[in-house]
């Protein structure tokens, strides 16, 4: 049985899913009002940037780092690079398709990736290898794919 905290952390979950639709919706008409997707980026990933910094400093236990740590992945510190294709990507699919159908396909693609990186152990990731259930719920997903286009 579901504890209350895992109760409200998939509520969380949920509801941080929902703010990315929307985030996309707003991007979307952003690049509308602005003309390029780009720069609809850009401002989106600026605006993201000021708020965490913000948090950075009024939230408890959290330090501004001045300096690169030493040692670790360099590949660590380009996420930002594909989070910036992705805001892009959905800046110019949401027009085309729609938000419901383009977060789908997101979605699936995250699912995709995610198993994948479990399953090898991506960069560190403690291994969770792919099953059948799996492999069947990543299925279904796909089926809501193709629903959610129809």
């Amino acid at each position: 049985m579901a504890t209350t905290s895992y109760i409200f952390s998939y509520l969380v979950l949920v509801l941080a899913g929902m703010s990315l639709a929307f985030q996309q919706v707003l991007n979307s008409n952003l690049q509308t009002q602005i003309g390029s997707p780009w720069m609809a980026t850009a401002i989106s990933y600026f605006v993201g940037l000021a708020t965490a910094l913000v948090m950075t400093v009024v939230l408890p236990g959290n330090k501004i780092i001045w300096a690169l740590p030493k040692g670790g992945a360099w590949l660590s510190w380009t996420g930002g690079v594909f989070g910036a294709i992705f805001i892009a990507t959905a800046i110019f699919m949401v027009p085309k398709h729609g938000v419901a159908t383009t977060i789908t396909f997101i979605v699936a693609g995250q699912m995709i990736g995610a198993l994948l990186f479990d399953h090898f152990g991506v960069l560190g990731l403690q291994t969770n290898p792919i099953g059948l259930t799996k492999i069947i719920g990543v299925g279904f997903l796909v089926i809501g794919v193709a629903l959610i286009r129809a």
